[in-house]
């Protein structure tokens, strides 16, 4: 019994001889017997027809089907719900996220495309944006592997049978959620299987033969650090120049920027809180973080040095700092406190630029001691925000002498 046709006549005597109730195996050898049928191992492993272990149902496949059908759309709405992002204190608004707030709120296929440096906060304002709208949220992560199974879905083995399992652009279309394409520009001519999907108007599924229609809501965000015209400074390896048509489809395109002084000063007050800081010391800190790594921009974009300081990168050394340990001390005024929080401050950034080669981390520590003088007790705070403002913004030949 190897044929199609064989399994189906063996499957209608089974039914005449069996016909809506349980039987056990030894009930299914004695039939097999008395009829002469043999080599049906099939139906024994087969998951449609096994209700539990040694008792079969020639209608347990339908049962089952419409139990898993229900269960499937339960798991489908819980699923749904998980995915909506939560709200996170320390987000600042910045760049063009009311626009992209009324894009996500509209409901509307309106697919974007944002591009900018690492570090500036494009997938974070996508997931907080979500979150004020209280829109699911489908995130792909794209590398150059990532082909149509993976988008789309495919067929995975299930208790020795293949199931059909949605991928996640075709579950996001199901739900109406937002898709992110998550660094898409690292995407291979692969990703053109999503053409389709990027004009709205639905794909059609060849493995199963199944029209998909996006629900209302759908739409597509996808980041970037280039314009998907691949990476001449060679800072992002791996970036590829995508398809002309595939990037037409986007309808508009965000340049997002790093945040203002104000909006960073903002973003790290929320984290330093988070962490139970804040205060005098504290707000001298951010103030020259915030001026520290706007003046490694100003530099990196005259071409001075091939890395900077990111937002990101300043969260990571504000959460290092209180992970260090802000001293307490009764007398806030000494010397050696003074020191001892310029220390921990110096340690705090030490820890995160180290992954830059030696002679960009030391040029960046050399410029931030150039800029905090909390040392320097008999300065005044006043006269310490205008120097370092001066040498930041005025004074650019002094950043060139420790960053060129």
């Amino acid at each position: 019994m190897n044929t199609n046709k064989n399994r189906e006549q063996y499957l209608s005597a089974l039914t005449q001889e069996f016909s809506n109730r349980d039987f056990k195996k030894k009930e299914l050898n004695a039939f097999n017997t008395k009829h002469g049928y043999s080599n049906v191992g099939w139906f024994l492993t087969d998951a449609r027809y096994k209700v539990s272990h040694g008792i079969y149902n020639l209608n347990a496949s339908v049962s089952m089907n419409l139990v898993d059908s229900k269960l499937d759309a339960v798991k489908s709405a819980t699923d749904d719900e998980k995915l909506v992002p939560a709200i996170d204190s320390n987000f600042v608004k910045h760049g063009d996220f009311d626009l992209l707030l009324s894009i996500v709120k509209s409901n509307k296929f309106y697919p974007i495309f944002i591009t900018g440096l690492s570090g500036n906060g494009k997938t974070f304002s996508v997931e907080q944006a979500c979150a004020k709208a209280h829109r699911s949220l489908y995130r792909v992560n794209i590398t150059i592997e990532t082909d149509e199974d993976d988008l789309l879905g495919g067929f995975r083995l299930v208790n020795d049978c293949t199931k059909w399992f949605d991928g996640p652009v075709i579950r996001a279309m199901k739900t109406g959620s937002v898709l992110l394409l998550d660094e898409v520009d690292l995407g291979s001519n692969k990703l053109l299987c999503l053409q389709p999907v990027l004009e709205g108007k639905g794909i059609f599924l060849k493995k199963i033969n199944q029209f998909v229609e996006p629900k209302s809501g759908f739409t597509v965000v996808a980041t970037a650090n280039t314009k998907g015209q691949g990476s001449e400074s060679g800072k992002f390896i791996g970036t590829n120049i995508l398809n002309e048509a595939f990037l037409e489809r986007f309808c508009a395109t965000f340049e997002q920027k790093y945040p203002t002084e104000s909006v960073e000063k903002s973003i790290l007050t929320n984290v330093f809180a988070c962490n139970g800081l804040g205060g005098e010391h504290i707000s001298d800190f951010i103030m020259k973080l915030v001026l520290w790594a706007h003046g490694t921009r100003k530099t990196y974009d005259s071409g001075g040095v091939n890395d900077l300081i990111s937002t990101r990168r300043l969260v990571h050394i504000a959460n290092a700092y209180a992970i260090l340990g802000h001293p307490s001390n009764e007398n806030l005024a000494s010397d050696e406190y003074k020191n001892e929080i310029y220390n921990i401050r110096r340690q705090a950034i030490n820890l995160c630029i180290s992954r830059f080669d030696e002679y960009t981390k030391t040029s960046f520590m050399e410029f931030y001691d150039a800029i905090d003088q909390y040392k320097r007790c008999h300065i005044s705070q006043q006269a310490q925000e205008h120097s370092i403002v001066e040498a930041v913004d005025s004074n650019q030949n002094s950043i060139y002498d420790i960053l060129k």
